[in-house]
């Protein structure tokens, strides 16, 4: 089952005797379980029919013990295990699926990893409960999940202000809806979200972020591109080294494939690039500032100095000097 149809089936007061969250994105898995530790039983009800433990602190026999109670003046006890990916051997608690007690709902949140979906564990798992596996979103997926989020609060969301987002607070869910609840407190409902408003509320430089060094390093505007690496230097912390090889790998790499589709349409270049339409314009221009042959060399440079951030052949050199002579040599 997916995310929002187990929250549904939640919402609807449907209920599983056990539900495995596993994976390594954590953010769905603390949802579902949240929802269920404050919404399934009321306040009396909870006082004596929800308990919650860690993986670390329980074994499996103590939890097989705990779950096999009968709930008190309650048509159902919750039995709530977060860290479980901290038990011994989770697989122990296979005897208990064979007697489930079907007024228990047994949450078990294995973070961070996921179990083996070829076990007959987990198949009887599916058989009897839940079964989800959490998955970190690619880079790609990102900007479409911001603008969904947004959009369940009833806010929009402008291209350029999604991908600032998403290039800047990365694949960590958490972190995103962390950062986006900041923002739409001090927002209305309703406003289209764009990179000013990011500015204000979350600190975000619309001017001097990795996704306006695209930009610039795409058009080849030199004077732009120094700026913002100077910025970036000014402020290591923000901006690190490795965080901007990081994206501006993958971009060059778009380029490349760009440069050598046969069918560079908007709808096709989008579907291949794994963009939003709105951005193909920019690997448009940028393929016509670089030949194959330098996006090899760039590719290249950016590997150099991804070892060199990391200390190989690197003995005293910062990482905003780093930074300043990659962005030379990509731009010459």
């Amino acid at each position: 089952m997916t995310f929002e149809q187990i929250l549904t089936d939640l919402k609807n007061r449907i209920y599983r005797p056990i539900y495995l969250l596993s994976g390594e994105e954590p953010y769905y898995i603390n949802e579902i379980s949240d929802y269920i530790e404050k919404y399934i039983l009321d306040d009396t009800e909870k006082e004596f029919n929800q308990t919650v433990m860690y993986g670390k602190d329980v074994d499996i026999p103590t939890i097989i013990n705990n779950a096999k109670r009968f709930p008190m003046m309650a048509n159902y006890q919750v039995l709530i295990v977060k860290e479980a990916q901290d038990l011994d051997k989770i697989e122990d608690l296979a005897p208990y699926l064979d007697n489930i007690q079907p007024s228990t709902i047994l949450v078990l949140c294995y973070k961070y990893k996921k179990v083996d979906g070829r076990t007959s564990f987990k198949k009887n798992i599916e058989k009897k409960g839940i079964f989800f596996e959490s998955k970190k979103l690619y880079d790609n997926q990102l900007p479409d999940w911001i603008t969904n989020f947004l959009k369940q609060k009833n806010y929009n969301i402008t291209p350029n202000a999604t991908k600032l987002l998403a290039d800047y607070l990365g694949n960590d869910l958490q972190k995103i809806v962390n950062e986006i609840n900041k923002l739409i407190i001090n927002v209305p409902a309703q406003t289209a979200i764009t990179p000013e408003i990011i500015e204000e509320n979350i600190g975000i430089s619309k001017d001097f972020n990795v996704f306006e060094l695209q930009k610039a390093l795409g058009s080849k505007n030199i004077i732009k591109s120094n700026q913002i690496i100077n910025y970036f230097a000014a402020n290591p912390k923000e901006n690190p080294l490795v965080k901007v090889i990081i994206i501006l790998y993958p971009f060059f790499n778009k380029i490349l494939t760009y440069q050598q589709l046969s069918d560079k349409s908007q709808k096709n270049a989008a579907s291949v690039l794994g963009v939003s339409p709105f951005f193909i314009k920019d690997f448009e221009e940028a393929s016509k500032k670089y030949s194959i042959e330098k996006l090899f060399q760039i590719i290249s440079i950016l590997r150099e100095y991804d070892m060199k951030s990391k200390g190989v052949e690197n003995a005293s050199t910062s990482d905003g000097d780093l930074m300043k002579e990659l962005i030379y040599k990509i731009l010459h």
